[in-house]
């Protein structure tokens, strides 16, 4: 997906709302995935009371900073494809098909800022407790801080982990009212199709299922991550693994359902596959 989006952005010398939050999007994840493995390196190879002391803060604030930009991007794509497929006539909605080319750098901007103002307080939390990524999540349980310095900062980490339910209800109300409008447009063409096979009645409904799929794996993402940011379950219990598990997979769930449903996505990998299966001459 980056590849692609970038390549088009660099062949059309512009830069598209839709490629914009795709790189964004992508970027993330991929720079997500690599600093949680960077993290594991740390962990197996590195001395623990030196990890504790000089990295454990500056692994889980990137990562924080990196997971509420990750869902951010993944919101913000919701509402793009909302505005500009979802067939509603309320002004708000022309209005917003209007401008949205000009808001996309905006909204990308803030995300940036609001992930980052978000991230500080856990850099500010240096006797904080690391804990893996992996198992389990790198976030200190509030209610063990005790002075009240750290309660203050405690109660600063929960108003900012409150302020992420946002992207989760963009993504939910901008996926919801795209999911409407698409099956009510589609009932409109059964009823008016005849019995032949409909390419367009087709689209629609793949456009359903996708739309849909990337509904669930952002909301299992989403209540994984709130699961082992508040630590509601203990340390290398089952339900911690499956919180993990799920965080792990939904990303990557998310960006196949992309691939899939872009013919542009599909393209790469099909025309690299066929490169390599090409016997050399």
């Amino acid at each position: 997906i980056l590849a692609v989006s970038s390549m088009s952005c660099i062949g059309s010398k512009t830069w598209s709302p839709y490629n914009m939050i795709m790189i964004s999007l992508s970027s993330s994840r991929i720079i997500l995935q690599c600093w949680i493995i960077l993290d594991l390196f740390l962990n197996i190879f590195c001395e623990p009371s030196y990890f504790e002391k000089k990295l454990s803060v500056i692994i889980k604030t990137v990562y924080m900073f990196l997971n509420y930009s990750s869902l951010w991007f993944g919101a913000w794509l919701s509402v793009f494809y909302c505005i500009k497929v979802a067939s509603f006539t309320q002004s708000f909605f022309i209005w917003m098909k209007q401008r949205i080319a000009r808001l996309v750098p905006w909204m990308l901007l803030t995300s940036w800022l609001y992930s980052f103002a978000a991230a500080i307080p856990f850099a500010w939390n240096v006797n904080g407790v690391h804990d893996n990524f992996t198992a389990p999540l790198p976030v200190t349980n509030s209610s063990a801080m005790r002075t009240p310095s750290k309660d203050s900062l405690g109660l600063l980490i929960l108003l900012c982990n409150a302020c992420i339910s946002l992207p989760l209800i963009l993504s939910v109300v901008s996926s919801v009212l795209l999911i409407r409008s698409l099956w009510v447009h589609t009932r409109q063409m059964q009823n008016n199709a005849s019995g032949f096979r409909d390419p367009s009645l087709e689209a629609h409904m793949k456009a359903c299922k996708c739309v849909s799929s990337l509904l669930i794996l952002y909301v299992a993402y989403f209540i994984a991550f709130i699961f082992l940011l508040c630590n509601f379950f203990l340390h290398f219990s089952l339900a911690k693994s499956i919180c993990i598990a799920v965080m792990a997979a939904c990303p990557t769930g998310h960006t196949v359902v992309l691939i899939w449903s872009n013919p542009k996505f599909r393209e790469l990998p099909a025309r690299i596959w066929h490169h390599t299966n090409c016997p050399v001459r």
